[in-house]
């Protein structure tokens, strides 16, 4: 029985995310289910890059991660099936595979789509389905689509890193309104050298000292950590750090085309001495 993850940003308001499950299950009844969210916000790529890249890592092996994110930023003549590290990831060609992988998979398959069919939400969890019931079967990746496809990239969101600072951007604010920087602690603590340093942001704020936990604090304190998928978090304990500090992330909501394209994220930078 093939175990699925689904990641979306259809919410949870209307029929959509439990039709996605009921036309899988049409496919193969034997299909097991984990939502990892329904909640991702519209064309918010480094955001859905962030949540998919260390939910999936904690799965079994051979899990099929299916991620039903901006599937129409354009009309998709092809969906893409990848394989790396023994994981399975079905998505739209939409650059977001690469930079929830931050590097090359070993295997791409271009499923194709019918060029006659009205290609909605639906039909495209009937696409991927079709193939994950095809690996079930036995079926060689080489005879469900094309192999090797030609597919849309896009590049990760990465720190700017100097001797002398670091430089990040916000990528996620959690339901506590922390707030995540992609600056991991292995890039912070190749950079640091053992030396002091001081992280600012908006409204010059610092923070001098990296905390374990919430509580390393007093309520209502500022604080920053590293979090349990490895990234810098700003806190405030007990407290919404990201309405305090006004701090915001990549758009959460365009209202146009111009906005859609444009980074409405704020940068948190990491000084040394």
């Amino acid at each position: 029985m093939a175990l699925i993850t689904l990641t979306s940003d259809i919410g949870n308001q209307d029929y959509l995310a439990g039709a996605v499950k009921g036309q899988l299950l049409q496919i193969d009844p034997g299909f097991q289910f984990v939502d990892i969210t329904h909640q991702i916000s519209p064309f918010n790529y480094p955001q859905a890059a962030y949540i998919c890249r260390n939910a999936f890592r904690h799965f079994p092996e051979f899990t099929f991660h299916l991620v039903l994110v901006n599937l129409f930023e354009r009309k998709p003549d092809q969906l893409i099936l990848a394989f790396h590290q023994n994981q399975y990831i079905l998505c739209a060609d939409n650059g977001l595979l690469g930079m929830i992988l931050e590097d090359r998979p070993e295997m791409v398959i271009g499923l194709p789509c019918d060029k006659n069919a009205i290609r909605s939400t639906l039909y495209c969890t009937g696409v991927f389905g079709n193939a994950i019931a095809a690996i079930g079967r036995g079926e060689r990746l080489s005879d469900i689509g094309e192999p090797d496809v030609v597919y849309i990239e896009k590049n990760p969101l990465k720190p700017l890193l100097s001797d002398a600072w670091i430089e990040g951007q916000i990528i996620y604010i959690d339901n506590f309104e922390n707030v995540i920087v992609n600056i991991t602690r292995e890039q912070f603590e190749s950079q640091r050298k053992g030396r002091r340093f001081s992280i600012v942001f908006k409204r010059d704020e610092v923070i001098e000292k990296i905390s374990e936990t919430y509580a390393d604090v007093p309520e209502g304190e500022k604080l920053a950590l590293f979090n349990s998928a490895g990234y810098l978090e700003i806190a405030i304990n007990k407290g919404n750090a990201a309405g305090l500090f006004g701090l915001q992330g990549y758009l959460e909501q365009a209202q146009n085309a111009y906005l859609q394209n444009r980074l409405f994220y704020q940068t948190v930078k990491i000084l040394f001495a």
